[in-house]
């Protein structure tokens, strides 16, 4: 069997807005076996992952070990990839187009640039308008690249007894520890004024691993598997039933928008919710320089325009 080569080791978000290129690829290559290198933290993911047939793991806490690098080669030179496409696009998997899988045709925001482009440029487009280009100019149709839908990752045999049968409102109000930038100050004072305009919704707040004692500071129920943090797939599932999600901008908000649920994230000056290709039809994002400008009221607004128009 002919082999697919598909890099992408992360983040979180940026693993959830492949899955339309990756179903574009499934597609186009329907007799080739497509692999996705990717670190183990998103192994479980996406071996559920409908458009993926072989998880190959790099973990790149070991930077430049030479060993670990000679025999991720020799695994992925065992396996004659006729085509690599990296949508990763770093210095590091730059090394191994140079030096790994040298006979594969390899497809990377440098090596479709035009003559008069340059990567530095290129790299300022939305994320999910890269990826069109690098398909488009590597001969493949993107169809669903700049839509991704990332429903495969429900699990519908999820269904805590905290939230059944209430309708709910999820928050997401948390940060990686060494991004304490993107974190949105307000939300005890948002919980208080949706439930007093709000009494029949529930408020939730979905903890990843290491938030669950920062959880118990929000009044609202804390979702959990158990006594751990959900998994990806169960996080999925209860987004996927929100009434409205409200976060930071964390991959969490990524899986919210590519689940076409409806909500909003909340942006401050780290980036811009274009470059990051976030907003959707329903999803929707506010922006400020400063996250503490935004107010509670206007979050509050959103939520409330979306409850009307819904009539909930």
């Amino acid at each position: 069997m002919k082999n697919i080569l598909v890099i992408k080791h992360g983040s979180l978000g940026d693993i959830v807005q492949i899955s339309g290129a990756l179903k574009d690829l499934k597609n186009s290559f329907t007799d080739y076996k497509i692999s996705l290198l990717t670190t183990p933290l998103y192994q479980e993911l996406m071996s559920k992952c409908p458009y993926i047939d072989d998880i190959i793991l790099d973990d790149r806490k070991i930077k430049w070990n030479p060993l670990v690098f000679l025999r991720l080669r020799k695994k992925l030179n065992k396996l004659n990839f006729s085509y690599v496409f990296d949508f990763q696009n770093s210095n590091r998997t730059e090394i191994y187009r140079k030096y790994i899988s040298k006979n594969s045709k390899w497809s990377s925001s440098r090596t479709i640039l035009r003559e008069t482009e340059k990567k530095s440029e290129f790299d300022k487009l939305e994320i999910l308008k890269r990826f069109q280009i690098q398909l488009e100019r590597s001969n493949v149709t993107p169809t669903y690249t700049t839509q991704p839908d990332f429903s495969w990752a429900i699990d519908n045999n999820f269904w805590p007894k905290e939230i059944i049968p209430k309708r709910y409102i999820t928050l997401l109000p948390f940060c990686s520890k060494h991004l304490p930038h993107k974190k949105w100050p307000f939300y005890n004072e948002l919980i208080s004024m949706i439930r007093k305009e709000n009494k029949n919704i529930e408020i939730v707040i979905v903890p990843g691993p290491g938030e669950v004692v920062e959880a118990s500071s929000f009044d609202a129920q804390i979702i959990l598997d158990g006594n751990q943090s959900t998994n990806f797939f169960q996080l999925a599932k209860i987004l996927s039933e929100s009434l409205f999600v409200v976060s930071n901008d964390t991959g969490p908000a990524h899986i919210a928008a590519h689940l076409g649920c409806s909500g909003l994230a909340l942006f401050g000056s780290h980036t811009s919710s274009r470059k990051v290709s976030i907003k959707t039809d329903h999803f929707d994002v506010i922006e400020s320089k400063d996250l503490t400008d935004i107010t509670v009221n206007q979050v509050f607004n959103k939520i409330q325009l979306h409850l009307q128009l819904e009539d909930i």
